[in-house]
């Protein structure tokens, strides 16, 4: 199976927990399936840009990107988060390179637009050009992306954008044929009212747990983010899953681990 894992920047940021992430990929490789990650590093960029004086401002949870706070989100997304996680994983025994949009012309973007507010460089993809990732998934690497590209008409004289990773992994999802993606967070699923564990979900599911306020905070875009990728990938496997355990990759394919996104309403499971 070819799965897409994508990885918050909370799981990225301590040794630990980014070396047992490495091993829950490398377990997932050795049981015969092919890996593809897509990574954030939010935290990583807030404090990389507190330290530089750059001014935070967000809109709706994206970031307003300027040109400043955009060259901040490329060092670290495209440079420190992305090469760290590689080096780590190369040290589980799992080959792998880090790319971002500019790499083989992997995928460019165009601005995202948003009513009544000025974004700056934050983009949504629009083109994206499989071949590389492909290349090196037949070359058994596991493909490390950070979501940093060029926009779709290659001005020299602008920044690169910033994508946000939930966003992003829902059209990479379907442009690499994935038949699986994960979303591996610091939470074990989405749970429903009284703390239950809600192990299938379809839209109108979602929809009501937001205008109940079961699901608040935090939790709107994880599942805002999965639904994306539904719609996107209609025949792959969506799912919310924890990320806290060395065999966390393998753990999310098995129906009693985290939350699962359905199209049309199915049997629901609570814990």
């Amino acid at each position: 199976m070819r799965i897409l894992v994508k990885i918050g920047g909370a799981q990225l940021e301590e040794t630990g927990p980014r070396a047992q992430l490495c091993q829950a990929i490398a377990a997932a490789r050795k049981a015969g399936h092919e890996v593809i990650v897509v990574h954030g590093g939010g935290n990583q960029i807030r404090q990389l840009g507190k330290d530089l004086g750059i001014e935070e401002r967000y809109h709706e949870g994206l970031r307003i990107t300027d040109a400043r706070t955009a060259d901040v989100v490329l060092m670290v997304l495209g440079g420190q988060v992305n090469r760290t996680l590689v080096a780590a994983l190369q040290r589980a025994g799992v080959p792998s390179v880090g790319i971002s949009g500019a790499d083989g012309g992997s995928f460019a973007v165009r601005p995202l637009v948003k009513p009544g507010v000025d974004l700056g460089f934050v983009g949504k993809i629009d083109i994206v050009r499989p071949q590389l990732v492909l290349t090196l998934l037949q070359g058994d690497f596991v493909p490390v992306i950070a979501t940093v590209a060029p926009g779709v008409h290659g001005d020299a004289s602008q920044p690169f954008f910033n994508i946000n990773a939930d966003h992003a992994a829902a059209p990479l999802c379907k442009a690499f044929a994935c038949e699986a993606m994960i979303f591996l967070t610091d939470v074990d699923g989405v749970r429903g009212k009284d703390g239950t564990m809600m192990h299938d979900l379809t839209p109108t599911d979602c929809d009501a747990l937001i205008k109940s306020g079961i699901a608040t905070g935090g939790m709107i875009p994880k599942l805002e983010a999965a639904l994306l990728a539904l719609k996107e990938n209609p025949n792959a496997m969506v799912k919310i899953a924890p990320a806290g355990q060395s065999d966390a990759v393998l753990a999310a394919l098995r129906s009693d681990v985290g939350t699962t996104f359905h199209q049309n309403a199915c049997a629901t499971t609570e814990d």
